[in-house]
């Protein structure tokens, strides 16, 4: 029964895996829904206040690009060509073929260089020009040959495309994405879970689909009470972190990278890149050892995993082959990071690591250490690769102590049969002295990249994975352990611990969605569906709708407008939905099909609540009258909330200054007391009593 279970668990994973590769329409299990256009006003009034309404900003998000190149093609009353100039050169620049780079360079300056030098219409620098003819004389296309053109481009593009775009509907499109990624609040419903496919020590890696695009991913579940019991809060905390400083800005294709945070009751999950290849000590034990050529695919790619980390000031520590998982083409990726640790302020000193891989320095209580601790463990993964066990594990021995005991001592005897660039890349790694160790004289990768052992290695090549992996995991295999065999934790173990309001708030800050990730997902999967569907209800509404809500406030003094929610009907139960409109000296809160609105006069408004309040289980934004009467808003986009109750405490504390003012002023004219009694009454000041009249004469 046992192996029936496992094999229809088998069966639903690769059968997600399959459904995960269709037309977007069938990887969606869950729809998205864009929030109503009016969210243009909040969005705009919170990214300008962040500084995020300028083009660079905007052009350099993958869905701010995408639209703001349909707006230039399908939107734009005047041609933009300078945007099909940028996409050629981009597309110069990715080529790898010398021969490629050579005719595409020579259409981009005909088309675009020197169709325009004669036609008079070339608006670039002088320089740009003398550039690249300087290299196209002397036949020669290096990658940056258009580099210049770029800047001068990006000039153009930010003057008036930019400032027409933001008039756009493409910009108000862009703000409703922009809403819904800032108000993403994850649960597992998120989520189809399949089968597992690791286990750790806080918890199980299972295969999932995201329900709303159909991506597939891996969900490492970590759960709170074993953390709690092995006090691992800290590391957990710690993974989190590590896991946003790599996965954030220039993509590295060699870390499983993540895409969101976040955590239930009773678990604290990461969503992952999918490797469903299996690790490199899983196929060790499938295909035996490998020989030098396949080990050198393995290392560059592993080089560039490691770069990118001490880039970012992390040493990863847990380096070994069953830490490098495969995808299913068979390139490779360095994973978990729950060992990695930060550098960058304070050296770690902890021995943690696995026996065998573990440097010297890391093994030597006390001592501090840095990025060097992982060129060591590299040299100790890459024998093992080439012998099946690590340089300090000899006869096989389990003995941790034996083991450390040798890394601190031995010297490695490398074979008579691995050639004498590769014995030389593996003394130069596995130097107990850091400062004679390969990688850690002063110019980091660079010097494990220049190394004989990877000469006529294509560094480029290698990072956009154009060399051919030895081995190409088997489709339609899961390539893991059977699921009964990775076994899942006794619950016994953790029945007495109990998770406290203080355990819970050690995790309010860990939900988190890496922006450009998201965004690329949804840029791959449904994002033209989407928009399309959107437009189409967006269409159906405006001709519905006779009175506009929406309507352009951009002549008036209106300071922000949209939905909001108000608490309403009998005995004040019911959430309503208004359609708000701010101005200087009111609040006009519309209802559907009502030509009048109602009318909340700011200098009736005793106090707009300094925070949100909960009422009825909502956060809420809470306005007291002068006569008591509480105005109750909510909303349920947050980031929506927030603006309006910065927005309606601006706008009262503006109204009581202008209101604080007029009594000043009225005071000194009529009287100070009965003017400003009067004006906080909302009555005109007492009329003045004439003045005497003088004696005839006089």
């Amino acid at each position: 029964m046992a192996d029936l279970e496992a094999v229809l668990a088998d069966v639903s994973y690769l059968m997600a895996m399959e459904k995960s590769k269709c037309t977007p329409a069938a990887r969606a299990s869950k729809k998205i829904v864009l929030p109503d256009p009016s969210v243009r006003s909040v969005m705009h009034k919170y990214m300008e206040k962040k500084n995020e309404v300028n083009f660079d900003k905007i052009f350099n998000q993958v869905l701010g690009y995408l639209l703001f190149k349909e707006f230039c093609e399908q939107t734009s009353e005047e041609p933009v060509p300078q945007l099909k100039f940028y996409e050629e050169i981009k597309l110069y620049e990715k080529q790898e073929c010398v021969e490629e780079r050579r005719r595409i360079a020579r259409d981009i300056y005909d088309n675009f260089i020197m169709k325009e030098l004669l036609a008079h219409s070339h608006d670039y620098s002088k320089e740009c020009v003398a550039h690249v003819q300087k290299y196209l004389m002397k036949h020669e296309v290096p990658p940056n040959l258009f580099e210049p053109y770029i800047e001068e481009i990006f000039q153009h593009l930010r003057g008036e495309p930019f400032k027409i775009f933001l008039e756009s509907d493409k910009y108000t499109r862009f703000c409703q994405w922009k809403n819904l990624e800032l108000n993403i609040q994850l649960t597992m419903n998120d989520f189809s879970v399949h089968r597992i496919i690791g286990r750790g020590g806080f918890g199980e890696v299972y295969g999932c689909r995201k329900a709303d695009t159909g991506k597939m991913y891996a969900m490492k579940c970590l759960d709170k009470k074993r953390i709690k019991m092995k006090q691992g809060e800290t590391l957990a905390l710690n993974e989190r972190i590590m896991l946003s400083l790599v996965s954030t800005g220039v993509d590295c294709p060699f870390i499983v990278c993540m895409t969101y945070a976040f955590h239930t009751p009773d678990k604290l999950c990461f969503i992952l890149d999918l490797m469903n290849g299996g690790d490199l000590h899983y196929h060790l034990s499938q295909h035996g050892v490998f020989n030098e050529a396949e080990m050198k695919f393995y290392a560059a790619e592993v080089i560039l995993g490691l770069e990118h980390m001490h880039k970012r000031h992390i040493v990863y520590r847990d380096l070994k082959p069953a830490n490098i998982l495969l995808d299913e083409h068979g390139h490779v990726r360095i994973s978990d990071l729950g060992l990695a640790c930060d550098f960058s302020k304070k050296k770690p000193h902890a021995s943690v690591g696995t026996h065998g891989y573990m440097a010297p320095e890391v093994l030597s209580k006390g001592t501090g250490y840095d990025s060097s601790a992982d060129w060591f463990s590299f040299g100790c993964m890459l024998y093992k690769l080439l012998k099946g066990h690590s340089p300090f594990r000899q006869h096989k021995t389990k003995d941790k102590h034996e083991i450390d005991r040798m890394t601190l001592t031995m010297n490695v005897e490398l074979p008579e049969s691995f050639s004498p660039s590769l014995k030389s890349l593996l003394e130069g790694l596995l130097q107990r002295d850091i400062n004679k160790r390969l990688g850690c004289k002063g110019r980091g990768a660079d010097e494990v990249k220049e190394h004989v052992f990877f000469a006529g290695i294509d560094w480029q090549q290698v990072y956009h994975q154009k060399y051919t992996p030895p081995l190409i995991p088997p489709r339609g295999e899961v390539n893991a352990a059977d699921a009964f065999d990775i076994g899942s934790f006794d619950e016994e173990d953790t029945k007495g611990i109990k998770l406290t309001e203080t355990d819970q708030a050690q995790y309010k800050d860990f939900p988190l969605v890496i922006s450009e990730r998201w965004q690329s997902e949804v840029a791959e999967t449904v994002f033209e569906t989407i928009n399309q569907e959107a437009d189409k209800m967006e269409l159906k509404k405006k001709a519905k709708q006779k009175q506009k809500f929406d309507a352009d406030e951009k002549e008036s003094d209106c300071i922000l407008h949209g939905y909001i929610k108000k608490l309403g009907g009998p005995f004040a139960s019911a959430w309503q939905t208004r359609y708000a409109k701010l101005y200087p000296n009111r609040l006009e809160l519309h209802l559907e099909n009502s030509a009048k609105p109602e009318m909340i006069l700011l200098d009736t408004v005793e106090e707009v609540s300094s925070d949100l309040v909960s009422v009825k289980g909502e956060q809420c934004i809470v306005l007291r009258t002068r006569n008591d009467t509480k105005i109750v808003l909510t909303n349920t986009d947050e980031i929506g909330l927030k603006e309006w109750a910065l927005s309606l405490r601006s706008a009262h504390k503006c109204s009581q200054e202008l209101l604080a003012s007029m009594a000043k002023k009225a005071g000194k004219i009529y009287g100070t007391d009965g003017a400003k009694e009067s004006l906080a009454l909302g009555r005109p000041p007492p009329a003045a009593s004439p003045a005497p009249r003088a004696p005839n004469g006089n």
